[in-house]
């Protein structure tokens, strides 16, 4: 995909006879107020780069997320330390105000407490989608209403579509950088305020955008890990958040037998092999944790088939409701990992909550983790989801 960058980045004529502006507002851009949520990154500052030079009334905002001189040790973070020093520079340069906004008690409050209640009721979390949820999608949005704005624009590699009736979510052109895993929690609601501007283009034609504007950080490098779990050791801030929580307990098999000990359940994740110190013979893996009990439960791989999972916490964003495709049994691609490609299923039912029926047995499926719908006539449609709130296993010898 090769995109025209003098033509992208060209000021927008003010929209003629009701026509639309490409934020789909019929005034002219210099009338259109943009919130850009900025977080010190390449993509966000090509958001905000781009609507200003298009000629929109743009206010970039950051968001404090955690304490600065914790933060500038972490490599690769994102909202604290050098990374707000980095939105106030790029906003400065492309001459839209900046303000810092301080979240970090509702971040601490809504994520960090959360992802750590998840890990100790022996759940795998995502606090990316938490805090999409919380203070970005709800708190910083707000925030934009409050100043004025028309809409938010973040970001996300994510596309809007407006839809027959209203605002459909749809995979971004990128495959490769497509975010719909940690944003199918996004409401109707929000969807109809939210902008992505980056969703119709490559990672390739951001770098490219971002050289074009010469920002300052052009070349910095994507964020990796979660942003305040450093290096990725959860175990270390669980620890930290919930003094004490590493209690040991037992590894027990399947069958019954007791294998060894643990020094805590939040080492362990469904699906786990190395690292278990423990061994039959034959390769073991976690299988199910048991955090009252403060138990590991392994077996061998083909315990980790699941037939179906429930979902809690659900978001629908398909036509109708999840409850009336889930009694027809409407097919769907259900995406269990951010990682993994999204597979055929049916919607339904199971102990009274709305399920997934995969046609082939998924692998370590883990409660807590999200499940996305997807539309499974060929669209890119998103049609929203929900958290795993059981799994089904393929041989029922196990029920998480």
């Amino acid at each position: 995909m090769t995109i025209d960058l003098k033509a992208l980045t060209a000021p927008e004529p003010a929209p003629v006879d009701g026509a639309l502006n490409s934020l789909g507002f019929a005034k002219p851009p210099s009338q259109t107020r943009v919130v850009a949520a900025m977080s010190g990154g390449v993509d966000s500052s090509v958001v905000a780069a781009l609507l200003a030079a298009r000629g929109y009334d743009v206010i970039g905002i950051t968001l404090q997320l955690y304490d600065h001189g914790a933060a500038i040790e972490q490599k690769g973070a994102c909202c604290a330390g050098q990374d707000i020093h980095d939105a106030r520079n790029v906003s400065d340069q492309i001459g839209i105000p900046h303000y810092v906004l301080d979240y970090e008690s509702r971040f601490k409050e809504q994520v960090m407490e959360d992802f750590a209640d998840t890990y100790l009721s022996g759940a795998t979390p995502i606090p990316c989608i938490r805090c999409n949820q919380t203070v970005k999608f709800s708190d910083l949005l707000r925030t934009a209403k409050e100043l004025g704005a028309d809409c938010l624009a973040t970001g996300h590699y994510i596309r809007r579509v407006d839809g027959t009736n209203e605002p459909e979510l749809h995979r971004a052109a990128d495959a490769s950088r497509d975010q719909s895993y940690f944003l199918f929690a996004t409401t109707k609601e929000q969807l109809d305020y939210v902008r992505f501007p980056l969703g119709d283009l490559p990672k390739t034609e951001v770098r490219a955008l971002a050289d074009h504007f010469n920002l300052p950080v052009a070349a910095k490098p994507d964020s990796q890990d979660i942003c305040f779990v450093p290096e990725g050791s959860y175990a270390t801030v669980v620890e930290k958040l919930r003094p004490g929580s590493g209690r040991g307990g037992d590894i027990v098999h399947l069958d019954g037998r007791v294998l060894g000990e643990h020094n805590g359940v939040i080492h362990y994740t469904i699906g786990q092999r190395r690292g278990l110190g423990v061994a039959t013979g034959d390769p073991l893996f976690v299988v199910k944790i048991d955090a009252p009990a403060r138990q590991v439960i392994v077996g061998p791989r083909e315990a980790l088939l699941t037939a179906g999972l429930t979902m809690e916490e659900l978001n629908w964003l398909g036509d109708g409701t999840l409850e009336a495709a889930c009694e027809r049994g409407d097919q769907a691609l259900v995406r269990v990992r951010s990682t993994r490609e999204p597979a055929p299923a049916r919607l339904g039912f199971h102990n009274g909550l709305p399920a997934v029926w995969f046609d082939q047995p998924e692998e370590g499926v883990a409660r807590g983790q999200a499940s996305v719908l997807y539309d499974a006539s060929g669209s890119t449609r998103i049609l929203g989801g929900g958290f795993i709130a059981s799994t089904i296993a393929a041989d029922e010898r196990l029920r998480a």
